[in-house]
């Protein structure tokens, strides 16, 4: 297999001359005929049942071990265990796990409503635009301007809160992420309520009330008031954190497209996503999704089938010559933390003028 490209000797992608949408058809033929998008329901099966047991059995240790601090350690595995739940919740909504819709829609609301507590609807509206449009600032819902800004553009003119935010939001991103948890299911709520005619949302909101019963009530049961709230915290902050650390390295620091960019599916896939090397340890931990390049340009794709379709992509692109990076956990990191930090340097200059 052909060594990846490092970010050091990444290409600039430059201009393409290719029809829009031909580099694409032979690449697909190629993984379709390897039987990589066919389904691997059995395997999902026996996942899932997995994983259902790992959380069932952390529960029972919690009430094992009663009122005690001792509780606390065991919110690492629930936080761990959910956030492979989400992920079993994320391939439904790419169908994924079976072929039938109806059952990818329960599978997804059971997995990201009832064990998460977060909008399956939400979380599937939100993904397929970011999957349409990847790192378009316009377009993809995940680099839109917010608490943390992705070009220039969105930074200029960014005062108080909103501008320390700007200017340290690379030193800051990793704090922020143990934020995440409780921000996925205020979203939710929010999306919902918008939407509560539906029959959809109703049911949704149905099953996020039934987890929110369920997990305080049993937390609140179990423990002393501040024990319970000391454990939702941290099960919470490190349920964010993993989940934002598998997402981040995607496509942060990657190219960004605008509305005058020309690009084809090929083309928009790969040059603003980027691979994360590690092994089956690295697999597991970011559930497949360190292979951001084939998800992208193949989302129906089973998980496990990634790792298989990579050297067929990755080889395709250096025969077309095609920009293909794939680095280390580390190296992703700095890329989009340091673009992160470039982002916010017009600010920080700006600041030091005024001697603030």
């Amino acid at each position: 297999m052909a060594q990846p490209v490092t970010a050091s000797a990444r290409p600039n992608p430059g201009p393409r001359t290719g029809t829009k949408g031909s580099d694409f058809a032979p690449l697909l033929r190629e993984v379709r005929e390897a039987g990589l998008l066919e389904r691997r329901t059995a395997s999902y099966v026996i996942a899932i049942t997995l994983n259902v047991a790992l959380l069932a059995a952390t529960w029972a240790g919690i009430i094992l071990l009663g009122n005690s601090w001792l509780q606390l350690l065991l919110a690492v595995p629930l936080a761990i265990f959910t956030t492979r739940a989400a992920f079993f919740g994320h391939d439904a909504g790419h169908q994924q796990i079976s072929k039938s819709r109806k059952w990818h829609d329960w599978l997804g609301m059971l997995h990201g409503d009832f064990l998460c507590g977060m909008s399956y609807g939400w979380w599937n509206d939100k993904h397929n635009r970011h999957h349409a449009n990847p790192n378009h600032t316009d377009k993809d819902p995940d680099v839109g301007e917010g608490v943390l800004v992705w070009t220039l553009e969105q930074a200029e003119g960014r005062t108080g809160l909103h501008g320390w935010l700007s200017r340290n939001q690379a030193k800051i991103f990793f704090p922020l992420l143990t934020l995440e948890g409780l921000n996925l299911k205020v979203s939710s709520v929010i999306f919902l309520i918008g939407k509560r005619r539906t029959r959809e949302a109703r049911i949704e909101l149905g099953l996020m009330a039934a987890h929110l019963v369920l997990y305080f009530g049993a937390l609140f049961l179990i423990m002393s008031p501040g024990k319970a709230i000391a454990f939702a915290a941290l099960h919470h902050a490190l349920f964010g954190l993993h989940l934002g650390s598998v997402f981040a390295p995607n496509h942060k620091g990657m190219e960004m497209p605008d509305d005058d960019t020309n690009w084809g599916h090929l083309e928009k896939q790969v040059l603003t996503s980027r691979n994360v090397q590690g092994g089956l340890v690295v697999d597991w931990l970011m559930g497949g999704l360190n292979y951001q390049i084939e998800h992208h340009l193949f989302p129906s794709m089973p998980r496990a089938n990634l790792r298989f379709a990579q050297p067929i992509v990755q080889s395709y692109c250096e025969r077309i010559g095609m920009p293909y990076l794939s680095t280390g956990v580390l190296e992703s990191y700095r890329m989009g933390l340091s673009h992160m930090h470039d982002v916010g340097k017009d600010l920080r200059a700006e600041h030091a003028a005024r001697g603030i």
